[in-house]
C-alpha cells in the first residue's frame, strides 16, 4: 500500500486473509519489505505474479502503512523509528534525526 492511500486492501494471500501492503513489486522491494515488517512482529505472506512482481500483505488486519509509518510505530533494524523515506527506500533515513514535527522550534 502506497503511502498516500489511507483506506487498507484485504485480499486472500496463500489462503489466509491478508492487509495489502503493496502489490506489483519487484524482488529486492520484497525482500526488505519482508525483513522490515518481520523485524517488527508481523506475520508476512507473499503472493507471486507471472510477471515476476509481487504481492506482499499482513495476516494482521489492523496494520495500515501509513497510519504505522506516519505514526513512528515501526523500528527499523538498528532499532530507529521507520520514517517515510526509509519505508519508500528513497535515501539513508535511519541516518535522519528522528525530531517531530511538534519539537521543532520555528
Amino acid at each position: 500500500m502506497a503511502l498516500n492511500k489511507l483506506k487498507p486492501v484485504i485480499e486472500e494471500i496463500e489462503d489466509v486473509r491478508c492487509v495489502v501492503v503493496e502489490t506489483g513489486i519487484n524482488e529486492e522491494r520484497l525482500n526488505f519489505l519482508k525483513k522490515l515488517l518481520e523485524h517488527n512482529g508481523y506475520t508476512v505472506k507473499v503472493k507471486m505474479a507471472e510477471d515476476n512482481t509481487a504481492t506482499i500483505g499482513v495476516t494482521d488486519l489492523m496494520f495500515n502503512a501509513v497510519l504505522d509509518v506516519y505514526k513512528r510505530r515501526l523500528k527499523s533494524f538498528t532499532g530507529k523509528k521507520v520514517t517515510p523515506a526509509y519505508w519508500l527506500q528513497i535515501s539513508d533515513a535511519e541516518t535522519e534525526s528522528e525530531v517531530n514535527y511538534w519539537h521543532t522550534k520555528l
